[in-house]
Formats: structure tokens, sequence, C-alpha cells
């Protein structure tokens, strides 16, 4: 069956670094677009970043960009995102999403820059 298991959330200052991990399974990684999306109470679903399936092509919400990096491991079966630089208003829960012949999303996980 499918997995797409995040982990590396938690509570950060602002300034703060936090790497999440997504662990997938179940499917053909190496051939699958990945993303991160986020969301907050009360917004819509929104795109953190993207990474092609080698990872040669990235994409990126304007409002990360310079401050968060997407990766991706095809031999471990896991995308990544280095956050950096961590804003209060980067608080939401994030969720990995697979695009293969169908879409896969993760259970999530929380979030939380504060001082």
């Amino acid at each position: 069956q499918v997995q797409l298991v995040e982990s590396g959330g938690g509570l950060v200052q602002p300034g703060g670094s936090l790497r999440l991990s997504c662990a997938a399974s179940g499917f053909t990684f190496s051939t699958s677009t990945m993303g991160w999306y986020r969301q907050a109470p009360g917004n819509e679903r929104e795109l953190v970043a993207r990474i092609s399936s080698t990872g040669g092509t990235t994409t990126y919400a304007d409002s990360v960009k310079g401050r968060f990096t997407i990766s991706r491991d095809n031999a471990k079966s896991t995308v990544y995102l280095q956050m950096n630089s961590l804003k209060p208003e980067d608080t939401a829960v994030y969720y990995c999403k697979a695009v293969s012949w169908k879409v896969y999303w993760g259970q999530g996980t929380q979030v939380t820059v504060s001082s």
C-alpha cells in the first residue's frame, strides 16, 4: 500500500531551522514529482516547494524563496524540506504530496514558529 510519512515537525523559535522528511513507499518514487504543501488554520492549502523526479527542477513559493530548500534521495525514496530563517507566518501543517499515475498525500506534520 502507498504510504507517505512525514516527520521532523515541531516547535521552533523565529530565525530557527527545521528539516522535514517524507518517506515514501508503495509506488515508483523515482519517477514521481514530489512536493511540500502547507495549510494554516483558516487558509487554503498552498504549494511550498516542488521537485522533479530527478531533482533537476525545483519550484518554490515566493514567500519561502531563499529560506527553504527541497531535495530528494531516490535511493532512499525520501524527500526533504530544509527550512531556515523560520518566521511565525510559516506556522502550518506541512503535507507531503506525490504525483505518480495517481496523487497521494501524507498525513501532515505540524510546524509551529513562536517565541
